[in-house]
């Protein structure tokens, strides 16, 4: 039986380097993941994977439990590294866009999707950074609105304005991508 997040944490404050594989195996692909969608390309991601773990366990001895659990916390600690990774970003004025075709598709169909989902890339990553980290927490990672609000601390009705207004931002930014991108396929 594997154990709790918060035992392992504890475990982890203690030194024990198993203890330290088990949280990274177990929630690593999630922070990943979120790293990923929130960031727009896998290197970034994935030393935001290993900041966020550096931080754990830095603080791992500063864990309260029951405040608020484990994945909460970490998923709020993997927001605010990627705000931090956005932040310098916009600094140096870097901007990958990463390659996300889909190889069971034909060469037409591939590049149709390719196009979208890189103008829906786009339209997300214009979206301002609240904005975009709950809609990454809600619709992405398939959290609660009562989940995301805690792990961006806010209150849900300010999640659910926030989900509001960035469905309506990509609607707006995307309405006139469809028309185009369907027209260069026919």
């Amino acid at each position: 039986m594997i154990p709790d997040d918060e035992a392992l944490l504890r475990r982890c404050a203690d030194g024990d380097r198993q203890a330290s594989a088990m949280l990274i195996n177990q929630h690593s692909p999630r922070v990943f993941a979120i790293a990923q969608r929130m960031l727009g390309n896998r290197e970034d991601a994935e030393d935001t994977v290993q900041d966020v773990f550096i931080k754990v366990f830095r603080h791992a001895g500063k864990w309260e439990a029951g405040k608020a659990k484990f994945t909460t916390w970490l998923h709020r600690v993997t927001v605010n590294q990627c705000y931090d990774r956005l932040r310098k970003k916009r600094e140096t004025g870097m901007d990958d866009v990463p390659d996300m075709a889909d190889d069971t598709e034909g060469p037409a169909a591939q590049l149709q999707s390719k196009q979208i989902e890189t103008r829906v890339k786009e339209a997300i990553d214009e979206l301002p950074e609240r904005q975009r980290a709950a809609l990454i927490l809600s619709h992405y990672e398939g959290l609660s609105n009562p989940e995301t609000a805690e792990i961006l601390d806010i209150s849900v009705e300010a999640v659910e304005s926030l989900l509001s207004r960035a469905r309506r931002s990509l609607k707006k930014a995307l309405t006139g991508e469809r028309a185009t991108l369907m027209g260069r396929m026919e």
